[in-house]
């Protein structure tokens, strides 16, 4: 059974830092570019930044603050967050995609004094 299992959101003051987490199974993690896209309230799906054995990519408004990486070894995703922003408010979701692909649940991400 494929899962993938975000983690690491929460609330934090603009210009806090989060981590998050997506742990998956069911998949040969290490063959799939892994994603991170975000959902902000009443927008649809955003790209944030993704991950190959080519290295990271991110989305302009996030570059530079943002740190994607991957452990292969424990089929994990990271996103590192750095100086959020309010608008970087959103619901965060991981993504695998190869000959499949697959969505976590997501995990709430709020940014607000």
């Amino acid at each position: 059974q494929v899962q993938l299992v975000e983690s690491g959101g929460g609330l934090v003051q603009p210009g806090g830092s989060l981590r998050l987490s997506c742990a998956a199974s069911g998949f040969t993690f290490s063959t799939y570019t892994m994603r991170w896209v975000r959902q902000a309230p009443g927008k649809g799906l955003e790209w944030v930044s993704s991950i190959n054995s080519g290295g990271g990519y991110y989305a302009d408004s996030v570059k530079g603050r943002f740190t994607i990486s991957r452990d292969n070894a424990q089929n994990t995703l990271y996103l590192q967050m750095n100086r959020l922003k309010h608008e970087n408010t959103a619901v965060y979701y991981c993504r695998g995609r190869n000959e499949y692909d697959y969505w976590g649940q997501g995990t709430q991400v709020t940014i607000s004094s």
